[in-house]
């Protein structure tokens, strides 16, 4: 009742609890633990903090704390500016209240006065993990500043509060006081960072219990960083408003069992804290009282304008602000890792692609205008688009239609570099009016189910591709079965032929086979290993970036120098196995590029003319098949800029089977956080070792199979399409996914498909948004007191761990 929502924030809190240590008659009170919303202990030996660690409680300190606030003495907004007269002003309290005998006084003053020691040094050596992080004079600016420069530096609001508590010989019961100043004051060397003391939590008592007061200190220290506790803290009029705030953390309190836990266990921070108005309403929530998980959010981009041109508008608008920013901010180190990374994707697939182009088309279209294309698109593209990484060059439903197109001309007496302009400039067409009418809106309707389905077939073609390749260039250079060392000097071949005019010894294998000849000796078929180092470069290349990319989550090295490894991890990959290739200087399979500017077939000239060779009602009716290589190109596009495609650096000196290691890499790496692809791994673990997934706390088990059967199956009917003449209409099975998602309305709840996939837009969804406006409006001030508490945290942290 003391807490409305017009009250203005309090401020963040730093806690430092110390204990009292007796060495050698001596007492002073030694820093133990902090708290910066979540605990740092002294580790033993006391050199060093622990991580941050979620505060772990016994229940019963909490009652014992209750207790202690029960009977103790409270002080509630009490004038002092300075430790001694604190003390004084809380024994006089307890002498006047009869907890303690006036005799003691002089004692407890004495022991309260003590010097206290902060755990602020550090070792002098410095560990390799600690390259790259600042020096003490910038990490942590508290420690040279005064009170009030800090804060006018910072125009931070924080404070501290402190928990000391200890044992001594003269006291026959705890000596236990509350107190909150009425004003935050700096107590000289009280707390470990020049933050001004507001509340101070005093625990003494008879020797024999260290642990049970320890606990107790600990539980105060845990509800003074709780959000909750805090503002009950600061706010409480009296005793029982205090206890009341108790009472209300107890509401939420969690207990585990405790044959069933390790108490010394530490749990990690979570990574998302959940809302301080969200556990409202005691303990924690079951199952059925989860909400729904968010809803399926587009950006702004995709909604429909209404207006001509409307959504090209707005993304002009969008894009300005930062046109300038996207040049300058290539040139960062992890802008050079992407660059690399793509420019060898796109290089890569435009060779590929454009030698199956040539061999589908006779090399009408072959490497060098899959170069200049990739090239032409992308610049343009990246200059004007906003998605850097969707698909930049040739994908295989276009080549399937470039290949379809050609045969039917060739088949129809049609000429094939005419009529493909003239689809060109129709399909170039189509695409205008596809912007000019906010077609991209159709993109709400693609659910999870469709992008995951979608993605899923790109990675089983790249494994599948990789995989292939690997083995074809096992069945061209196969491996020497019937080499035996011990016969190696009778190991010979010459070439034989009846002419004698020619001196056949100084002819090479090709030279001997194209002018008739015959090979003759137990050598002539031997070749060197090149499938088993082109299986080590491919397995190794494909194992190295796993292991890189995964680096990154490894103990080992400066936080920034694993990140820079996981961000190359392709590149230094591919260079590793290239200077492996070069040091065995083997002929494997590489990269072949081509070195004269000038069209593949030498027949024909850059520029095509669109009339002369076809009949002139040619030129309307490429507007059908036009209309199929739109769609190609829309469903390509647009799936990508949600799921977002990617690839790798170097070129005539790279291996192919380097390139088919990254390609099973990218493939593999793709499945990873794709829910469909867990979901199937759920069909060989049985229940009791699923993983938690949050959908399998909500569907039934057969629920979540049916639905990855319908995914599945999905899946292979477009893997059989693809491997046919039928590939032609994939973009329109990908529409086909659409429909099926929406029949799945009929087989499966609105609440089994929120877990499992996203809710399709329906028609009350405009009411919806606005109620979430609404409460949005009622959490801005909320969430931006959390944002500034956080600022506060982060600065705090930073200076208690200077040296």
């Amino acid at each position: 009742h003391i807490l409305r929502e017009e009250d203005e924030p309090t401020p963040t809190l730093f806690t430092e609890m110390d204990t009292l240590q007796h060495e050698g008659g001596e007492m002073e009170w030694k820093e133990s633990a902090r708290w910066v919303k979540f605990e740092e202990k002294v580790e033993e030996g006391g050199e060093r903090w622990s991580k941050p660690h979620v505060s772990t409680l016994s229940l019963h300190s909490l009652f014992e704390l209750r207790t202690c606030l029960q009977t103790g003495c409270i002080l509630l907004d009490l004038e002092g500016y300075s430790l001694p007269q604190i003390v004084d002003d809380i024994i006089e309290k307890q002498v006047q209240e009869g907890l303690i005998a006036p005799e003691i006084r002089e004692k407890i003053s004495f022991v309260l006065l003590r010097k206290h020691r902060h755990q602020t040094k550090k070792p002098i050596h410095r560990s390799l993990a600690d390259i790259g992080k600042s020096s003490p004079s910038s990490e942590c600016p508290l420690s040279y500043l005064s009170h009030s420069q800090w804060y006018s530096q910072n125009s931070l609001d924080a404070e501290a509060s402190n928990v000391l508590i200890g044992e001594v010989d003269f006291l026959d019961k705890p000596f236990v006081a509350f107190v909150r100043l009425a004003q935050a004051a700096t107590l000289g060397g009280l707390t470990e960072v020049p933050v001004p003391t507001r509340f101070l939590f005093v625990l003494l008592g008879p020797n024999g219990k260290t642990k049970s007061y320890n606990e107790i200190g600990r539980a105060m220290a845990t509800l003074m960083v709780d959000d909750l506790f805090s503002d009950v803290a600061y706010k409480a009029r009296d005793r029982e408003d205090l206890i009341a705030g108790i009472d209300e953390f107890l509401d939420e309190v969690i207990v585990l069992p405790p044959g069933e836990w390790d108490p010394k266990i530490r749990i990690e921070p979570p990574k998302k804290l959940p809302s301080p108005n969200g556990n409202a309403g005691g303990g924690a929530a079951s199952a059925e009282d989860e909400d729904l998980p968010a809803p399926h959010e587009l950006g702004e981009e995709l909604k429909f304008t209404g207006r001509f041109c409307g959504g090209l508008w707005l993304d002009i608008k969008r894009k300005v602000p930062g046109f300038l920013s996207d040049f300058y901010e290539g040139f960062h180190i992890q802008s050079v890792s992407a660059v690399l990374f793509i420019y060898l994707g796109c290089i890569t697939n435009a060779i590929t692609f454009g030698g199956l182009l040539g061999d589908a088309t006779d090399n009408y279209q072959g490497v060098m205008e899959s170069f200049l294309g990739t090239a032409l698109a992308g610049v343009v593209f990246c200059l004007f688009g906003g998605q850097p990484l969707i698909i930049l060059s040739s994908t295989g439903p276009i080549l399937i239609f470039e290949k379809l197109l050609y045969e039917f001309s060739i088949n129809n007496d049609i000429d094939y570099m005419e009529i493909r302009l003239w689809i060109g400039l129709h399909s170039c067409l189509q695409c205008l009016i596809l912007v000019a009418t906010d077609a991209s809106y159709i993109i709400k309707y693609m659910t999870r189910f469709t992008e995951e389905g979608f993605s899923s077939l790109i990675s089983f073609i790249f494994i599948s591709d990789a995989l292939k390749k690997m083995m074809s260039i096992f069945n061209y250079y196969p491996i020497n079965r019937d080499f035996k060392p011990d016969y190696l000097t009778s190991y010979r071949c010459d070439c034989q032929f009846n002419f004698s005019a020619l001196d056949w010894n100084q002819l090479s294998k090709k030279e001997c086979l194209s002018f008739g000849g015959s090979l003759v000796g137990k050598s002539c078929k031997y070749v060197p290993d090149l499938a088993m180092l082109s299986f080590i470069l491919f397995f190794g290349t494909y194992s190295m970036t796993i292991s890189l990319k995964k680096f990154k989550a490894s103990r080992y090295f400066p936080t920034k120098l694993r990140k820079l490894i996981s961000d190359f991890a392709i590149f230094m990959s591919i260079m590793t196995f290239v200077g492996l290739d070069l040091f065995m200087g083997l002929k494997t399979p590489k990269l072949i590029v081509p070195t004269e500017f000038k069209p593949t077939r030498p027949d024909r000239g850059w520029i095509v003319m669109p009339f002369g060779k076809n009949p002139w009602w040619m030129c309307l009716a490429s507007f059908a098949p036009a209309l199929l290589v739109t769609i190609l190109i829309f469903m390509d596009q647009q799936i990508t800029a949600v799921i977002v495609n990617r690839k790798e650096n170097k070129l005539k000196y790279i291996p192919m089977p380097v390139l088919y290691g990254v390609f099973l890499y990218m493939g593999v790496a793709s499945l990873h956080g794709i829910q469909f692809w867990e979901r199937m791994k759920l069909f060989l673990m049985p229940a009791k070792h699923q993983p938690d997934f949050v959908f399998l706390r909500h569907v039934p088990l057969r629920r979540v199979h049916l639905f990855t059967l319908v995914q599945i199956t999905c899946l292979a009917v477009l893997w059989i399409l693809k491997s046919t003449v039928a590939a032609i209409i994939f973009p329109v099975m990908i529409l086909g996914l659409m429909v099926v998602r929406k029949t799945l309305d009929l087989i499966f709840s609105q609440h089994d498909l929120a877990w499992l996939d996203d809710i399709l837009p329906d028609k009350d969804k405009k009411k919806k948004e606005d109620e979430k406006k609404k409460k949005e409006k009622k959490k801005a001030k909320s969430e931006e007191h959390n944002n500034s508490d956080e600022e506060v945290r982060t600065t705090i942290i930073r200076c208690v761990r200077c040296s």
